[in-house]
């Protein structure tokens, strides 16, 4: 959301009003997660994306409409049917929340887009908790907003609402994560935290660094290098990398900025270079710390780490062999397998294949079965107009 939050920052700063319409909650299958936004400027035009499709249309008339009339925010919420789907092209069958939210004083929303600008510049960690759903009196669109040194500006009406956006905002902070937060009274909150970017260090500029480089980089890692060879660590082989360090692992590490948001990953050209780059990272605040290579080689290094005095709990938050197990081989493939493993430990994922349950489909087949015996004709495809297959 970087982009809508930099020209929320320059409009504020000219003085001119906008809206920000937001995905504030998901079900089911959405071409957009919670916490996409889109920025609606006065002339009409805008920056971000809902997802595309009929639904942002709407979304982007009503905004446009709060502008024309100077009107107030609004709370939406649509279902995307087959109708919907069909229409948009897409395959989804869930439901979006939306709160579209008008911004008339940009001078007192410019604390909130500096700050949160400068949080994804690497500058502390920004949370801005609205509320979505009032309950007892309070008002749609209220905001907390916590700065990166700790002061907050606003309230959502109630001192223990506050309170629980930023616990909750403490648990998501370091992931820069979002959450809905409905209590019992039916009150709902949405919860977000903005910190710097997701990145990887690839401490290693070998093969399998080298395929992950572009996969990173696709998804939205900040990617940085460190290799003691020139010709392993430079911008003609990863040009993906913001940046690239020629020096031995404890050094370079030291040039790069890490966070509890860095994934390390460690495929050095030898067991002596991996265990001296895996005790860096180690002793780094990193929240995802990976090593390519054998279990072997992992028990080796872990008792070189222990008894140089690395804690045990620090040794259990280390992913090696690093990966999923989707037996992987090449470079390439053990690549995906990396990322796919960083990915579901930021985001939580089971890390399980989504194949529909065996169970889920023996009912379909015996629902088909049973319309069949009941008198139900089968449904044939139709194929007017159908292009050929071509081998």
């Amino acid at each position: 959301m970087g982009p809508v939050f930099r020209e929320a920052l320059a409009l504020a700063e000219r003085g001119e009003p906008f809206v920000i319409a937001t995905v504030v909650g998901t079900r089911g299958s959405t071409p957009q997660k919670a916490g996409a936004k889109l920025l609606i400027r006065q002339d009409g035009s805008g920056v971000g994306t809902l997802g595309g499709g009929c639904v942002e249309g709407d979304i982007w008339f009503a905004a446009r409409e709060i502008i024309k009339h100077r009107g107030g925010p609004e709370y939406k919420d649509y279902y995307l049917n087959e109708d919907i789907a069909a229409r948009d092209g897409l395959v989804c069958g869930g439901s979006m929340y939306f709160l579209i939210d008008p911004v008339w004083t940009p001078a007192a929303f410019l604390p909130i887009a500096r700050e949160v600008t400068q949080a994804y510049e690497g500058n502390g960690t920004a949370v801005l908790a609205t509320l979505v759903k009032p309950g007892n009196g309070g008002r749609l669109g209220a905001k907390l907003f916590r700065r990166a040194d700790g002061t907050t500006l606003g309230t959502l009406g109630a001192p223990e609402l506050d309170q629980l956006a930023l616990e909750t905002a403490d648990r998501l902070a370091p992931y820069g994560q979002c959450e809905n937060v409905l209590t019992a009274e039916g009150t709902e909150v949405f919860v977000e935290t903005y910190t710097s970017p997701a990145t990887i260090i690839l401490m290693g500029g070998g093969h399998i660094n080298k395929a992950l480089a572009p996969l990173a980089a696709a998804v939205g890692f900040r990617l940085y290098v460190i290799d003691d060879r020139p010709e392993f660590a430079s911008k003609e082989r990863f040009p993906e990398a913001e940046a690239c360090a020629v020096a031995d692992y404890p050094t370079g590490l030291k040039q790069f900025p890490v966070n509890k948001n860095t994934a390390i990953i460690i495929a050095t050209r030898g067991h002596n270079f991996d265990d001296v780059a895996l005790e860096t990272a180690s002793r780094s605040p990193a929240g995802y710390v990976g090593l390519v290579g054998s279990q072997r080689k992992v028990i080796l290094i872990y008792e070189q780490l222990l008894k140089r005095g690395v804690p045990l709990e620090r040794v259990r938050e280390i992913h090696a062999p690093v990966g999923l197990d989707i037996r992987a081989r090449t470079p390439a493939e053990i690549a995906v397998s990396i990322l796919a493993e960083i990915i579901q430990h930021r985001l939580g994922g089971a890390g399980q294949a989504m194949k529909l349950p065996e169970q889920q489909l023996a009912r379909i087949y015996g629902k088909v079965q049973a319309d069949l015996a009941a008198g139900g004709a089968a449904v044939t495809p139709d194929l007017e107009g159908a292009q050929p297959l071509r081998g």
